[in-house]
């Protein structure tokens, strides 16, 4: 069976609209739906969007499309720790976190919904790279929705109308990486102007992708370093045995330690900034610091010898990633 058949695209009325949708003051007029199948549940064309089970709880996860390893490493492990529990993960299909948000959703079984910024159709769906996991979350039961016409291409203008309504069906935003001019700060701001919670994952204090969740933080989002600081947000108790819900990310470097911060020189300085902006090989980083710090070869080698002792970056699979 082809998919429009599978999942024909359909509009929603107001109220079939997600639940916490019609409290926002600016909701969208019409919403159009692409619908999974819900388990156990007689699967009908116009059946409401949500269930009205008031044990379910939304989460919108988003963050930096330049995402680092511990970005990603983040995102995979807090949503992980969520397995079991009746939340659905909520966000924008685009590239970066979203999309990983998405996957691990659907790794840890859990629900999820993609909101669009282009229309719903096959040939408009954007962006066109992640159709394929846009059909796995329809046929793990999870949901596309856009306020979009089916056929209308994306729009720069579309993303930030996409954030009010990810922002708006969801308890909670959680914000993962984000430089402080980025789409992702505007899925918060609109986070606070519905009083929704704001949650956001501290970083490394040398990144530029951590500028975003230190702002939020110094504003007061609640800081998050394990799955059970969602819960607590979202109002759920951590089950009895679930000891990995209280594991923090990264073995605790939710923020680097004062050891850290205080023992960092200048030039090392230089190389974390470098890898808070993207893994790099060791090759180019040579090639890079030796031009940029105009040291020779032997000399950066030493640095970067000097840093993995110390515990700030690390090397795997080629890659050199901070710590």
């Amino acid at each position: 069976m082809k998919k429009d058949e599978a999942y024909p695209i359909i509009e929603l009325s107001p109220d079939q609209f997600p639940v916490l949708i019609q409290h926002m003051n600016d909701p969208p007029k019409k919403l159009y739906a692409r619908k999974g199948r819900v388990k156990e549940i007689e699967h009908e064309e116009h059946q409401e969007v949500e269930h009205q089970d008031e044990s379910q709880k939304f989460l919108c996860v988003v963050g930096s499309r330049k995402y680092t390893s511990y970005g990603e490493g983040v995102c995979l492990k807090l949503i992980s720790q969520l397995q079991g529990y009746n939340i659905t993960i909520v966000s924008g299909l685009a590239y970066g976190i979203d999309s990983i948000a998405h996957r691990a959703a659907l790794d840890a079984g859990l629900t999820t919904i993609a909101v669009l910024g282009s229309g719903l159709d096959w040939d408009t769906l954007y962006p066109r790279a992640h159709k394929a996991l846009a059909e796995r979350i329809l046929d793990a039961g999870g949901m596309l929705i856009s306020e979009e016409e089916p056929h209308h291409r994306a729009r720069p203008y579309n993303f930030p109308k996409r954030n009010r309504i990810m922002a708006g069906m969801c308890h909670a935003v959680l914000v993962i990486e984000s430089e402080l001019k980025s789409g992702t700060l505007i899925t918060s701001k609109y986070a606070t102007e519905y009083n929704r919670d704001v949650l956001a994952v501290p970083g490394s204090i040398f990144s530029k992708r951590s500028e975003g969740p230190h702002m939020l933080l110094r504003l007061g989002a609640t800081p998050v370093c394990t799955g059970a600081n969602i819960l607590e947000v979202l109002g759920l108790n951590v089950e009895g045995e679930r000891e990995d819900v209280r594991e923090e990310v990264h073995g605790g470097v939710c923020a680097l330690s004062q050891k850290k911060q205080v023992s960092v020189t200048a030039d090392e300085r230089v190389v974390l900034d470098m890898l808070g902006e993207a893994p790099r090989t060791r090759n180019e980083l040579i090639v890079t610091l030796t031009n940029n710090m105009q040291k020779n070869v032997a000399d950066i080698n030493a640095l970067l010898v000097m840093m993995e002792i110390k515990d700030l970056i690390t090397e795997k699979m080629g890659q050199m990633y901070l710590v």
